[in-house]
């Protein structure tokens, strides 16, 4: 069972290659596990598909129910790298355009551009970060 040092959702085996092992793990809002969410519509979950690197001593089926697991520092660092980061450079960049004589509308507009570029950085890097970010899968017990 996950510590809470790490992040766990149950997932279905997809495929498997030599490489890596693809997971479809469903995920859901906060309020998709509350008894009343058929009733107010609120309710969100999406199905993901997960690649993890394949393991040479685990032996896993297609259909198969594991376990995504992720160290909880590491989703920790991409909610800085995803929303928190961004935001102080949208509003760094927007008060130091205020700041500077700009109009309103200018300082929003270079604002979304700044932030604009801070994530196209971020796609730049996509491949050092996706080798950072690395999914673990366990055999789920049965009981």
């Amino acid at each position: 069972m996950a510590g809470k040092a790490e992040i766990s959702h149950p997932g279905k085996v997809l495929q498997i290659t030599p490489t890596q092992v693809l997971v479809q793990i469903e995920a859901r809002s906060a309020c998709a596990s509350c008894h009343a969410s058929a009733l107010c519509g609120m309710s969100e979950s999406e199905q993901k598909i997960v690649s993890v690197p394949a393991s040479l001593r685990d032996d896993y089926l297609p259909g198969q129910e594991v376990d995504v697991v992720l160290k909880a520092s590491m989703g920790h660092k991409a909610v800085w790298l995803a929303y928190c980061i961004p935001l102080v450079v949208l509003l760094a960049v927007m008060f130091t355009a205020l700041k500077t004589g700009a109009s309103e509308l200018a300082a929003a507009g270079l604002g979304i551009c700044a932030t604009a570029i801070y994530y196209f950085v971020i796609w730049l890097f996509r491949d050092r970060l996706r080798n950072e970010y690395n999914f673990i899968i366990r055999k789920r017990l049965e009981i």
